[in-house]
């Protein structure tokens, strides 16, 4: 009985979270389709910007993923008044951070999007479409900081909803603008650009409205905090390393992307229908993995060290029983799945191909996400930078250049590196879990 309350309050703060990634999955998914009819250039096109996008975003989402668990720390502890000070800090510090996204976007876009070797054909389609995903990226990271407010003080309905709202009006403001519907004017992949620019500006102004309005009373939003350099310090150094521990995945990432261009825009085209699908797999580890931060985070607060370690563990088996469930049917219906994204038979074969090797593997990405994000609630967040980094670094990308330039195995080749450092990251993340002694964690604090 304890088991399934403990399970029930698991749930209570994750399927918010999982609509939310869904929603966000969704709409790229949708979006994808939806432009897909332009081509198998304009899918590689958005497929190498939603990899640029992810590498310029996990660069900076440190500052998000910091304050979560600071927050979750703070409000556990009953300190929010501390709360409030780290969440003010790291606002100002994404605010600069968004202005050298959006100079990036304006002065390098052409210069990102060459430097991945694509043809010249994607390079003259991708250019203006990829400078307007810097610039809705720029409000992006903003946004994220305060939707890892909500999260952290356990409110994650608010921000299932305000993702909600971003995400369906950046669906059918692509809809509308790319083919011309509504009124609207018709601008091809431009028009998905300028859709997401616009709903992720919105999305920033709904979450200042809910921010400085309702949360006002029981947080005091209004009430602007008295700097504090140790503290600014403090959102510098843990963004730094989450940020790290992201970006250094998200690079090799990127790296990966080059070496399947190589292989032709086909290839890139199934990669990036593979890579969309198996990111359902994905949502479900992100929002338990959120979950496990808020959950860990808040009884660490409490000094409540066994219940902490524990809701890890029943976090990370909830979410398990989640993606053995998405990857059965991943691997049955992989190939009508693929079909929903190109007629081409070249793409959907492979992508189909693709998505079946990964259904159930993806269950290590999933350990990656648990278990992290209990160790983002303990405030471990050195470990997970270096596990990151050196495992990307120096297993994945040297793995990929391994199997498709010297093996030559294609994008089969691609997928088993890319797996095989998934499989070794999420047995270390989760190995580093249950080594550690939950009793000796201490609160997360600045020092002078």
């Amino acid at each position: 009985m304890k088991l399934l309350k403990s399970w029930y309050g698991i749930l209570i703060l994750a399927l918010p979270s999982l609509f939310a990634f869904a929603t966000q999955t969704l709409t790229g998914t949708i979006n994808l389709i939806m432009v897909g009819d332009l081509g198998f250039i304009v899918i590689a096109v958005v497929g190498v910007s939603n990899i640029i996008m992810y590498n310029v975003f996990a660069i900076f989402s440190g500052i998000g993923h910091s304050v979560n668990y600071l927050v979750a720390q703070n409000f556990g502890n009953n300190d929010m008044k501390k709360g409030m000070q780290r969440t003010y800090l790291a606002l100002f510090v994404s605010f600069g951070v968004a202005l050298l996204i959006a100079l990036a976007g304006w002065l390098a876009a052409d210069s990102v999007l060459r430097l991945t070797g694509g043809s010249e054909e994607l390079l003259s389609t991708g250019n203006e479409y990829l400078e307007l995903r810097f610039y809705a990226m720029a409000f992006g990271i903003i946004s994220f900081v305060f939707h890892g407010f909500f999260r952290g003080v356990g409110d994650t309905k608010t921000s299932m909803i305000v993702s909600i709202f971003a995400n369906v009006l950046m669906i059918g403001l692509t809809y509308g603008l790319t083919y011309g519907h509504w009124g609207l004017p018709q601008m091809g992949l431009i028009g998905a650009g300028y859709a997401l620019l616009i709903g992720e500006s919105l999305q920033l102004l709904v979450c200042l409205i809910v921010f400085w309005g309702p949360m006002h009373k029981r947080y005091h939003t209004r009430s602007l905090p008295k700097p504090d350099l140790q503290e600014l310090k403090l959102i510098t150094r843990e963004s730094g390393k989450l940020g790290l521990q992201e970006f250094s995945m998200s690079i090799s990432m990127y790296i990966f992307t080059i070496f399947v261009l190589r292989l032709g825009d086909l290839a890139a085209a199934a990669n990036e229908v593979a890579l969309s699908v198996m990111s359902f797999g994905f949502m479900p580890a992100f929002a338990f993995g959120s979950t496990a931060t808020i959950l860990v985070g808040q009884e660490i607060g409490q000094r409540r060290p066994k219940l902490a370690k524990a809701a890890g563990t029943n976090t990370a088996i909830l979410g398990t029983i989640f993606l053995i469930a998405l990857g059965t049917a991943e691997l049955i219906w992989a190939v009508p799945i693929a079909k929903m994204y190109s007629d081409d038979p070249g793409v959907y074969e492979l992508a189909a191909y693709l998505i079946q090797i990964s259904a159930y593997l993806q269950l290590f990405d999933g350990f990656y996400n648990f278990y992290a994000g209990g160790l983002r609630g303990i405030g471990d967040t050195t470990f997970l930078m270096r596990a990151s980094f050196v495992l990307s670094i120096f297993m994945f990308i040297p793995l990929t250049y391994l199997f498709v330039m010297v093996f030559e195995w294609g994008s089969i080749g691609a997928w088993l590196a890319l797996y095989s450092f998934l499989v070794a990251l999420g047995v270390a993340v989760m190995i580093r879990y249950y080594r550690t002694d939950f009793n000796s964690v201490r609160l997360t604090e600045a020092h002078g």
